[in-house]
């Protein structure tokens, strides 16, 4: 295609907002949950205009089992000698810092990285993220669906080891560029997102001897850490109804959320609870209101609250809320 042919060459102008550069990321972890681990990561650095500067790759010992070795193919005996994450922190943020960091799905390795720097007592020097997904939607590229492998083979890319961090990093930054040129060419705004370090994190006991738990064994999640489970109990509020925009929240008003968010969204979840409001997991007549920061996105739940007319506010608006949630029945606000 022309557009696709016209996106490879930079743009004359550049417009003035965009980063100053990229740290196109891609992490293979233990599994999909927040107490999983990373098992190896990689970081492409990009300059303005989307070439690349350097790259880097480091496996990672997890402390646990590998969890899908047939995924990401490293096993416990490949990873017994690797670094820890607290021994590759440093080296990792030299590569993040300064720079926007780009992945595919970008919300979840932002919430794993997060994550390990937040058990190794440290902070991620990241304050944007932009997910290559939601740039695609911007640009409307005719795709069958948001796989990477489909981004790829859109753009011509060859992937040579699909879910090899190092790999996946090339080929993202390989289709990232072209998109990042396309999008300065039409003055497109790019869909970034602000991150929020987690700081409110505390593991379990060691292992048995007093040392650090190693490839097999799983730390726990002593009574006390900020989310020790995902199971909650019931709302104790009534829902009195809709948010009414302008309005404060009630307590017992059913919130959903949907889409990627700054803030960890297990952490913005709790926040609501703690205010009193019932965290719902699909949108219905009844729910309240619906948070997302990208209200024309073709999600169900966006598609569902449109048509019941249920009210929408981005993240922003809703933190701000949280901040004056009006009692239920007369009593103590949350």
């Amino acid at each position: 295609m022309l557009e696709d042919r016209m996106a490879a060459v930079p743009p004359t102008s550049w417009p003035d907002s965009y980063p100053e550069g990229y740290a196109v990321v891609d992490v293979e972890t233990t599994g999909l949950a927040r107490d999983d681990r990373i098992v190896s990561a990689a970081v492409y650095q990009l300059d303005a205009q989307g070439e690349v500067q350097d790259h880097w790759y480091t496996m990672v010992n997890p402390e646990r089992d590998p969890g899908p070795v047939w995924i990401h193919g490293l096993t416990s005996e490949a990873l017994a000698g690797a670094p820890l994450f607290p021994e590759i922190a440093d080296r990792f943020a030299e590569r993040l810092a300064g720079r926007v960091l780009v992945a595919h799905n970008a919300v979840f390795d932002w919430s794993m990285i997060a994550r390990e720097y937040a058990r190794a007592s440290a902070t991620a020097p990241v304050r944007q993220r932009l997910c290559t997904i939601a740039l695609s939607k911007e640009l409307g590229l005719p795709l069958a669906n948001h796989k990477l492998e489909t981004l790829a083979a859109h753009y011509g890319v060859v992937q040579q080891r699909a879910h090899h961090a190092l790999d996946d990093a090339r080929v993202l930054a390989e289709t990232f560029r072209p998109s990042l040129r396309m999008a300065a060419r039409s003055g497109l705004r790019l869909p970034l997102l602000a991150c929020q370090p987690l700081t409110e994190w505390s593991d379990g006991p060691s292992s048995p001897g007093g040392g650090s738990p190693g490839i097999g064994r799983q730390r726990s999640y002593r009574a006390g850490s900020w989310r020790p489970s995902r199971k909650r109990p019931p709302c104790p509020y009534p829902n009195p109804g809709r948010y009414v925009p302008g309005e404060q929240l009630t307590q017992g008003m059913r919130v959903a959320f949907s889409g990627d968010t700054s803030v960890d969204r297990e952490l913005l979840e709790d926040r609501a609870v703690e205010a009193g409001l019932h965290v719902a997991t699909s949108v219905s007549r009844l729910t309240s209101l619906l948070v997302t920061n990208d209200p024309g996105s073709p999600t169900s739940k966006v598609a569902k609250a449109r048509s019941f007319g249920t009210p929408v506010v981005d993240e922003a608006a809703f933190m701000q809320l949280l901040q004056h949630v009006r009692p239920a029945g007369g009593t103590a606000a949350g």
